[in-house]
């Protein structure tokens, strides 16, 4: 029998360098080759090479990674994205419902927290039958405007993946994207700007010309300012607009729970359907210091067993209800409530006979009006 050589000598074996650490790809003469963060991802960059949406004197830089320093292999942020790009993530065909999220991460526009919220969740969902899609958005701390450099990429986020449904083995009226911090901050204007999106977008050389950028569901979570946010014009709501589900913690996050909150009244007051909305009392927002130094924690975390830290089930709770985990082809709940309500008279205008919310001063305070 063979002996190790550590039990002959007492002393343990060096342990092995940690296997297959994923990199960021080079710079080179080309547009820059984002890496897929979770192994087996499926990178596309969402514009093609020469577009004149990408800056020609930045495409080229390589995207630049922040990794654990306990967690071998672990991304935690990526910033200097020049080159945008979704990374697929397919589940297997025995329970694969044909449902897909668009994760986008968080970071203040500052970085991509693609860790704690858009990797973990790959798994995740994966044992719910629900595809992945991490999105890798241009950030205002690399020179771009959020409002509409990052909410672009979002929209065209959304059209490609349902442009590639047919060699994904999605269901085109499944697929949605969930935003947390400021990745909620594309989520919410995905939700009410897609008809303006694809009419500026229908080119007849755009080879995803025709295909719709409209979300069929959005997760607003912990949000930054949504385009009803206070002292924004708010945009009207399209008719069609999706349903959505928002969470955030409460007293503990009061600004973002207040954003929250004017994304849930804008298309409450309009009667959009299957809008549901989760404040809990406890809760912070990631990266809040802690009283023993440490920083809250996001995404998947537990949060020290709070209610909040149980929000992603909650979440899977209103995405079953609404149909989104059943076989794919079938219509979804969500998709009927919505031809209802899409026959429906429209509703009053907000504040009319005596609707509306009270703004500073006592009066209604205009949020969002429903297109025609």
């Amino acid at each position: 029998m063979a002996v190790c050589a550590c039990a002959q000598t007492g002393v343990l074996a060096p342990l092995p360098s940690p296997q297959r650490i994923p990199a960021a790809g080079p710079a080179t003469e080309a547009p820059y080759a984002p890496q897929a963060i979770v192994p087996g991802g499926v990178v596309v960059p969402l514009y093609p090479a020469g577009s004149p949406l990408l800056k020609a004197d930045r495409v080229r830089e390589a995207e630049k990674y922040t990794m654990s320093q306990t967690v071998p292999g672990r991304i935690n942020n990526i910033v200097n994205v020049h080159n945008p790009s979704i990374e697929f993530h397919p589940v297997d065909r025995g329970i694969n419902t044909g449902a897909a999220i668009i994760l986008a991460a968080g970071g203040g526009h500052r970085t991509l927290v693609v860790g704690s919220e858009s990797a973990d969740f790959v798994p995740y969902f994966y044992n719910h039958g629900i595809n992945t899609v991490i999105l890798r958005y241009r950030l205002r701390a690399d020179g771009y405007v959020a409002e509409t450099d990052a909410v672009n990429d979002a929209l065209q986020a959304v059209r490609m993946v349902r442009a590639y449904a047919k060699e994904w083995n999605l269901d085109p009226n499944k697929i949605g994207i969930m935003g947390f911090s400021a990745g909620a901050e594309l989520a919410a204007p995905v939700a009410v700007l897609f008809e303006e999106f694809d009419r500026k977008n229908s080119a007849a050389g755009d080879p995803l010309a025709g295909v719709t950028s409209r979300p069929d569901f959005v997760g607003i979570i912990y949000p930054g300012p949504s385009p009803f946010a206070r002292g924004r014009t708010a945009p009207a709501i399209p008719r069609n607009a999706p349903p959505a589900w928002i969470t955030c913690g409460g007293a503990g996050d009061r600004i973002h729970a207040l954003w929250a909150v004017e994304y849930y009244m804008a298309m409450l007051t309009v009667g959009v359907p299957n809008v549901e909305m989760m404040l809990y009392g406890n809760g912070r927002h990631p990266g809040d210091p802690l009283p023993d130094g440490s920083r809250m924690s996001g995404g998947l975390t537990d949060r020290g067993g709070i209610p909040f830290g149980g929000w992603p089930l909650r979440f899977l709770e209103w995405f079953r209800d609404l149909g989104f985990l059943g076989k794919p082809g079938v219509e979804t709940k969500a998709a009927k409530d919505l031809a209802r309500y899409m026959a429906e008279p429209l509703p009053r205008p907000f504040g009319e006979r005596g609707q509306g919310a009270p703004g500073p001063a006592g009066g209604a305070r205009p949020v969002g009006a429903v297109k025609p």
